[in-house]
């Protein structure tokens, strides 16, 4: 039997791989003014190690965006480092003659680019984040003579804020192989929480109505409810079985979030959804679902630990699971 979800395939509002695309795309038109021109200077000395050293560091005292970066190096078109590691603070000559073919950003090398970003990379020095821009570089013949590569922490790169803005997409995530295994040989268990789920969600339906609860997880199999306050969004606070029914008396009365993008009308239906799949099968049944009322995401963990991200409104469209 296989777990099928039965939804249209969900609007694509905003992916993480086209954000970190347009990310850099924006860097490259950031850092291009300054290395395509450096790039054209450093022909001239080519085979001068000395004068290659010298011209990159010089750029660590022009106003630019490579003085924001770790270390300005040389590799020919072999692969080899032909000038020294450049950092704002030294000349490293160690560097010089090492092989770095091996290195991400050379073993897979655009033909229609000139200038190209890295993968993210955790610095071996530091442990943070780096990325490395590399600018091919040609002779007068246009035939390549190797790359310009600027190493930055991207802590010093400026940052866009959109990377802020939820993925309202759906998402599944395979749980643990060694639960999945054994999916057949379980069956669900009846909680406590079971024996009384809808007083349970007339209890989270006023929280998250009236109550400043902005963001409701429901536990089904460990009998439980993880809470989050829109007045104290950093903390959360868990319930266990025995103080669900009393939680109403723990949270005063609040008005409900202009920012919300659930009607007020929608919460009690998502978990009586939620107690649809709790209870439609006795091996593939629902342990968790949470709803969140500022983003309008819910999430559902499955007993095979597999685990969906969705629009609310996918959700409510089609919110059931079926055996097949």
């Amino acid at each position: 039997m296989n777990l099928i979800w039965n939804i249209e395939k969900p609007m694509q509002y905003n992916t993480f791989d086209s954000y970190i695309d347009l990310e850099k795309q924006r860097l490259i038109q950031y850092l291009a003014p300054a290395m395509t021109p450096l790039a054209q200077e450093l022909v001239d000395y080519w085979l001068d190690k000395n004068q290659l050293n010298q011209v990159l560091w010089r750029v660590f005292s022009c106003p630019s965006a490579l003085k924001q970066c770790q270390y300005l190096y040389l590799v020919d078109n072999s692969g080899s480092q032909i000038s020294s590691n450049i950092s704002p603070n030294q000349m490293d000559d160690s560097a010089y003659g090492q092989d770095l073919t091996q290195r991400p950003y050379l073993q897979t090398i655009p033909e229609q680019q000139d200038l190209w970003l890295s993968e993210m990379y955790v610095s071996k020095i530091d442990g943070k984040s780096c990325i490395s821009a590399v600018q091919r570089i040609y002779n007068p013949q246009n035939i390549v003579l190797g790359y310009l590569i600027a190493d930055f922490s991207l802590l010093s790169l400026p940052a866009n804020a959109s990377a802020l803005a939820d993925r309202r997409i759906w998402l599944q995530a395979k749980g643990d192989p060694a639960i999945r295994s054994t999916l057949f040989q379980q069956s669900r268990i009846q909680s406590l929480l079971d024996d009384n789920i809808d007083n349970t969600i007339n209890i989270i339906d006023e929280l998250m109505q009236q109550r400043g609860v902005f963001q409701a997880k429901i536990h089904f199999s460990s009998a439980r409810i993880t809470l989050w306050l829109y007045d104290d969004p950093y903390r959360y606070r868990v319930h266990l079985y025995r103080e669900i029914q009393q939680a109403c008396m723990a949270y005063p009365p609040r008005a409900y979030p202009v920012e919300a993008v659930v009607a007020l009308e929608q919460i009690k239906t998502v978990f009586q959804n939620f107690k649809r799949l709790r209870f439609m099968d006795d091996t593939v049944y629902l342990r968790a679902g949470s709803l969140n009322l500022i983003n309008g995401m819910i999430s559902l963990n499955f007993s095979c630990d597999g685990t969906h991200y969705l629009p609310l409104e996918d959700f409510l469209r089609r919110p059931d699971f079926y055996l097949s």
